[in-house]
């Protein structure tokens, strides 16, 4: 007998609870992308996750500095929780609250 693959589920989230457990469940931390930062404090927002290359590319930065950037530029984060193979993703993406809600 075959098994069924477990299907692949995207969210949209905006909630700042949500986005921060999802994120600290897979140990990543609020980061910015170094030579993006603008005399405003915003700068490129991205989750840095343990054992990728973003300690060369990503500057780390508090939460609080984060989702301030994420609400002034109206930012969604699109998640996935699980792989098809069901093991936990770490598939996220930042879009216009616009476009993620099309």
């Amino acid at each position: 007998m075959a098994s069924k693959a477990s299907k692949r589920v995207q969210r949209n989230l905006t909630d700042h609870e949500e986005i921060r457990e999802w994120a600290e469940a897979r140990q990543a931390t609020p980061s910015c992308v170094k030579g993006t930062e603008g005399k405003d404090g915003a700068c490129l927002l991205r989750l840095d996750f343990p054992g990728y290359s973003g300690e060369q590319s990503l500057q780390p930065m508090e939460w609080d500095q984060w989702f301030e950037v994420f609400d002034q530029r109206g930012l969604a984060l699109i998640v996935e929780d699980k792989m098809a193979d069901g093991k936990p993703s770490n598939f996220n993406k930042l879009v216009s609250r616009s476009s993620a809600n099309a």
